[in-house]
């Protein structure tokens, strides 16, 4: 059994410049995997997946090949689609008939089923085959793999297929470089022998090129040229000519491809009564016309069976009668024949109450048969209808651009609601139907879809209380200088300024109890020689500064040893070394606690005799501070 991952190396390592490594082939799927999403229709879409699933349940591996893949990777509209089967499709019948396929036609010879489908979907269904020629236009056929069917094909653009198996899905099979001739706009024979084994190649050549605006490659123009001239195409088959006239018919713009063919001198070969002088022009321009609005509306119909009876206005009915009997899909004989009946049953139905509102009207066009609302915007000659139809183009579109997103985003109606895409589709049929004309109609419609409102966010955060900062409680000897901190940032400033200003203070000079009085040229070297404290003591003080120093020695009056009491003192010039410039306020403070606690008059104290003054300079600066703090005694 032919194997799909022993076909697809086969396939890379034939093609020079087809990808080979497997991340090469990884990004050529997923392109193609994105054509295939984007570029086809819902329709066509689905119609492959119905017939993917089909030959899945078969056993049969199936791909996408052709005139197919030739659009997806050139970018021209994709109008029919072929597929094969690695088996015999004809065996497939039912089992599509089964999933809502309609048979067209067949040919038994290739193998091949002509289906349609929803939508307007033409899909030809074929097998997997090797094709010989013993004798021109004489085919003989075996089954093969899918590298021997794409060899056998007429042009190297249309030897291409695309997997749609499961596993491989996406990928991409080019063992002729097809790419590379899609890239130059070029048709290059697979075969040299093409146009002689199958004369219907050169009809095909100048209709590709009529409709894609390619030109031949220059040896395989050489060789049309010389099957022109040998005349090959007298060994052209009646099913072939039969199948190459009404593909004529099924092209995006018919008229041109006649034309084309008729300067060829190919028409003569297929049915000579048929020519482009034949048509109704101007008809067939105006239904292309409306072709093109349906499909910008989002409606995609198979515009053949009108173009037919357009393009043979003048034709003889016996010619017409004729020409469709040559055709090699029955079924498309059948939807000619049958068209005008649907489209008048599909008009009681628009002209009914049943789409008297414009919402149902225009979901009565999105969901009716395309063929058949071509044919009746074609066609009409009601007033009614032509004004719905031009409603139906120009004015019920814009009701989308109304849609009121401000408001909704007000009332929290948000995409990520489950209904927000249905609720979409209902207000834009009500604003098309005219119920929405103010703001207020507008809220009163949305409230009933309007989410409840989230309840407030929970603060868990407590709030911030001010606490006032306690120093910890003093210990032993600093049990005092720590008791005033702790009152002096209750003080009023001003009140410190006051104070300060009343404040007796005696001249260390004088008789002082050695235990209430602290000094500090009496501290010993020990304590009075910190580094970095000393320097900054040194340095030039403001006035105020020491004042506070002269303040501070005299609250922390106690009743403390000699020895120790000189220790005491000699912290506080280290306090004001540091803090004397950036504190100033709390100097003021500690001035007026100072004042405040005097019931007594200051008692004078001597200062140790043994005292040896290391460093002279500190006890220079203790002195000049104790000597500008005495005239404010006195004073």
């Amino acid at each position: 059994m032919f194997l799909v991952n022993d076909s697809f190396d086969a396939s890379y390592t034939t093609v020079p410049n087809s990808p080979n490594r497997p991340e090469q082939r990884a990004q050529t799927m997923a392109d193609y995997i994105y054509l295939l999403q984007t570029r086809l229709t819902a329709a066509q879409q689905q119609s492959l997946a119905l017939v993917r699933d089909v030959a899945r349940s078969r056993g049969m591996t199936v791909f996408l090949v052709g005139g197919a893949v030739r659009d997806l990777t050139s970018g021209s509209p994709i109008r029919d689609l072929d597929v094969v089967v690695q088996g015999n499709a004809l065996k497939l019948r039912k089992d599509l008939q089964s999933a809502g396929a309609t048979i067209a036609g067949e040919n038994e010879l290739m193998q091949a089923l002509y289906l349609n489908f929803a939508g307007g979907i033409r899909l030809e269904v074929g097998s997997t085959l090797s094709v010989s020629y013993p004798k021109p236009g004489k085919p003989k056929v075996e089954p093969a793999t899918i590298l021997d069917d794409l060899r056998r094909r007429d042009f190297t653009a249309n030897a291409m297929a695309i997997s749609l198996n499961e596993g491989s899905y996406g990928l991409l099979m080019d063992p002729l470089n097809g790419v590379a001739d899609i890239e130059n706009r070029e048709l290059r024979l697979v075969s040299n022998y093409g146009f002689i084994e199958d004369p219907a190649r050169m009809i095909r050549a100048a209709r590709f090129g009529a409709r894609l605006g390619w030109h031949m490659e220059e040896k395989t123009q050489q060789r049309y040229d010389t099957g022109k001239a040998e005349n090959y195409i007298e060994a052209l088959s009646p099913t072939l000519r039969g199948y190459e006239t009404e593909e004529i018919v099924h092209e995006e713009d018919p008229l041109r491809v006649l034309r084309r063919l008729e300067s060829e001198g190919w028409s003569k070969s297929l049915f000579p009564a048929w020519t482009s002088a034949k048509a109704n022009e101007p008809e067939l321009t105006r239904l292309r016309d409306t072709v093109g609005q349906l499909e910008a509306m989002g409606i995609h119909p198979d515009p053949s069976a009108a173009y037919f009876p357009l393009l043979t206005a003048k034709l003889a009915p016996k010619d017409v009668a004729e020409l469709k009997k040559s055709f090699a899909r029955p079924g498309f004989v059948e939807q000619i024949a049958s068209l005008d009946a649907d489209t008048k049953n599909f008009a009681a139905k628009f002209n009914s109450k049943a789409a008297a509102a414009p919402s149902d009207a225009w979901k009565m066009l999105m969901t009716a048969v395309p063929e058949q609302i071509l044919w009746l915007a074609h066609t009409s000659k009601s007033a009614p209808v032509l004004a719905r139809f031009q409603a139906f183009f120009t004015e019920w579109p814009q009701a989308r651009q109304r849609i009121p997103y401000q408001i909704m985003q007000e009332m929290r109606i948000t995409p990520d609601l489950p209904s927000y895409a249905e609720l979409i589709e209902t207000l834009f049929f009500a604003i098309m139907d005219g119920k929405l004309d103010t703001p207020e109609a507008t809220k009163a419609f949305l409230e009933p879809f309007s989410p409840p409102a989230p309840p407030p966010p929970v603060n868990m955060r407590r709030r911030a209380v001010k606490r006032e900062t306690k120093a910890p409680k003093p210990r032993g000897k600093k049990a005092a200088a720590a008791a005033l901190e702790q009152s002096d940032e209750n003080r009023n400033a001003d009140v410190a300024v006051a104070a300060e200003a009343s404040a007796p203070v005696e001249k260390p000079a004088a008789k002082v109890k050695p235990v209430a009085v602290k000094e500090p040229a009496a501290k010993p070297a020990k304590a009075i020689a910190p580094k970095p404290p000393v320097k900054a003591a040194v340095k030039p003080a403001p006035a105020k500064a020491a004042k506070a120093v002269a303040a501070k020695k005299v609250v922390a009056k106690k009743q403390v040893p000699p020895a120790k009491m000189a220790k005491k003192v000699a912290k506080p010039v280290k306090v004001v070394a540091k803090r004397v410039v950036a504190k100033k306020a709390v100097a003021k403070k500690i001035v007026a606690k100072a004042v405040a606690k005097k019931a007594k008059p200051p008692v004078k104290s001597k200062a140790p005799v043994k005292a040896k003054p290391v460093k002279k300079a500190p006890a220079k600066v203790a002195k000049k501070v104790v000597a500008k703090s005495k005239p404010k005694g006195k004073r």
